[in-house]
């Protein structure tokens, strides 16, 4: 019987745990002997037996000795020009050299050190540039002179900065990912400036509770009538008299709060009232300083600080001008999409950051601690206005201010740190035992150590019939500024006791006493050290209200 030919098309798909891995196409046909030959159109690849994977070793990074010196030059950026002075630094080591007048320099006592290494250099008003030296690499040629090119600063501040984040944190603690500082400036009073409940109290009018004082009463003039003593009253507050109006603390106590221009005196001053912000188009609104949320609430951040550039003071005096207090008196360089700068001390860091020495200058505090209030506001002047915050201008006229033997602000608020590093070894960070790196803790008013050494004390008792007398002497020798300074809610009270041999207390017949504003230790022997102001309004005194028209009645601090 013939055999029928039968053609079978037969497609095998080999399936994997998730995708098809290949494709053989097989035709079956029949032979004479009625065995089946089997063709491929793929030749069949027998499988690989498993192997024993070696992971790769690394090869170490290969150094090679540098030479005792390296010379080169610093040149900027698109114009080519040379850079007299800029200052040249090996990363990570104390070797520094200054470029001449045709911008050379020459690294010396190189003796010991290995290649690769970064060399950094930077000149004011740049950023910091760099360049690596390293043998390994193709065009390394040891014979030509090493040139590094520095970008100068940009010159905009954009308004519209969002301030920095990373890694989807926000605020300074985006730079706690890296840098020690944080957790520093956490427990410094900047970074509660915005929070302080002393703060907020005087600026709402309330306790620190947040219990507010009785609506203001004004008289027939215009001015607030003394308080109903028959409602709660837990002091004056700016808001209370002025619920229109801003005021000009956010410019010192939170001056992120806004994105309006720094150079805006109108509208960080606060003097102008929302009704009048709203109907003209060239006033903006003021600035509030509660409530607050977001960066604005961290007060004084690590950013902003970083972003100053430079403080403007007024030639004649040395000071701020009288009507730019905070902000307004700082060159700010927020940079725009894509940009970015930090300034800060350390010229070895081959990042986007430029060296300050402002930093390390008490100029640099100058515009947040010097400040007078009332009277008419005007170019670069408040005219009939009261010194209030002065702490700058009491270090100006000090021995402390002396460039010679003086001291800095830095120097006594910013110490020496005991670390050798700002950003955390596991983060990359190098330690530098060349450089100081400054504390950022900033102890001050809340520090009961940092006050209890401010000043010197010494006393002596003396009988006399049936009569001690005792003498004590205070005197403002380890401070660069009175004290207290600044914030004329601030008093330093001396308390004398006296008690004979069995332990009781002595009776004081002659010598001064406690004022009433003293509290609980009222009429108690001793003195209190204050600048008391009085409030013209209300008769009030002593007063915090210093934005009312005052008077200086008291000064009985201890100067500089």
């Amino acid at each position: 019987m013939m055999k029928q030919k039968t053609f079978l098309l037969l497609v095998v798909v080999i399936v994997g745990l998730v995708s098809i891995t290949g494709f053989l196409w097989f035709v079956f046909r029949p032979t004479t002997d009625a065995t089946a030959v089997v063709e491929s159109t793929e030749t069949i690849t027998p499988p690989i037996q498993p192997t024993t994977l070696i992971p790769d070793t690394p090869t170490p990074e290969i150094q090679y000795p540098l030479p005792s010196e390296i010379s080169g030059t610093v040149i900027e950026l698109d114009t080519g020009k040379q850079m007299p002075g800029a200052l040249v630094q090996i990363q990570g080591k104390p070797q520094r050299a200054i470029a001449d007048q045709a911008g050379f320099f020459q690294l010396t006592g190189l003796e010991g050190l290995l290649a690769p290494v970064t060399i950094t250099a930077w000149s004011d008003g740049h950023f910091v540039g760099w360049t690596t030296l390293d043998p390994a690499a193709e065009n390394y040629d040891p014979t030509q002179p090493v040139q590094i090119t520095i970008k100068p600063l940009y010159q905009t501040d954009n308004l519209s900065y969002d301030w920095f984040d990373f890694e989807g944190v926000e605020g300074s603690a985006s730079c706690g990912l890296c840098h020690r500082e944080y957790a520093e400036w956490s427990a410094d009073a900047h970074s509660q400036a915005a929070i302080n409940p002393r703060f907020i109290s005087i600026y709402r009018g309330t306790d620190i509770n947040g219990n507010e004082s009785q609506p203001v009463r004004l008289g027939s003039e215009g001015a607030p009538l003394p308080p109903d003593p028959a409602l709660p009253y837990y002091g004056a507050g700016y808001r209370l008299d002025n619920p229109l109006r801003a005021g000009n603390c956010a410019t010192c106590h939170t001056p992120i709060a806004s994105k309006i221009a720094n150079t805006n005196n109108c509208g960080w001053s606060g003097c102008h009232t929302d009704l009048t912000a709203e109907r003209a188009t060239q006033v903006d609104y003021g600035v509030l300083s509660y409530p607050l949320s977001g960066d604005a609430a961290e007060g004084i951040t690590c950013d902003f600080c970083h972003k100053v550039g430079a403080v403007t003071l007024n030639p004649e005096t040395s000071l701020p001008y009288q009507d730019m207090p905070g902000i307004l008196s700082l060159r700010l360089y927020r940079p725009d999409e894509g940009a970015q700068v930090f300034f800060g001390t350390v010229l070895d860091v081959p990042r986007r950051v430029s060296v300050l020495p402002l930093q390390t200058e008490s100029a640099y505090c100058a515009a947040c601690h010097y400040g007078v209030f009332g009277g008419v506001v005007g170019h670069g002047q408040v005219s009939g206005g009261t010194l209030i915050y002065n702490s700058y201008g009491e270090w100006l006229d000090s021995p402390y201010s002396d460039p010679e033997n003086g001291m800095t602000c830095q120097d006594c608020h910013m110490r020496v740190s005991d670390a050798n590093y700002f950003v955390f070894p596991e983060k990359g960070g190098l330690e530098r035992d060349y450089v100081d790196l400054h504390d950022h803790r900033m102890p001050g008013a809340a520090d009961v150590k940092f006050l209890q050494n401010a000043v010197s004390m010494s006393t002596s008792a003396a009988h006399e019939g049936d009569q001690l007398n005792i003498e004590v002497n205070l005197t403002n020798d380890r401070t660069g500024h009175h004290i207290p300074t600044d914030a004329p809610t601030r008093q330093m009270i001396l308390v004398v006791e006296a008690f004979d041999a069995n332990g009781n207390p002595l009776t004081l017949s002659a010598g001064p006493v406690l004022p009433d504003y003293a509290g609980d230790l009222a009429n108690t022997p001793g003195k209190s050290f204050a600048k008391v102001l009085r409030d013209e309004w209300s008769g009030e005194a002593p007063t915090a209200a210093y934005w009312r028209p005052v008077t200086i009645i008291e000064d009985t601090r201890l100067a500089a």
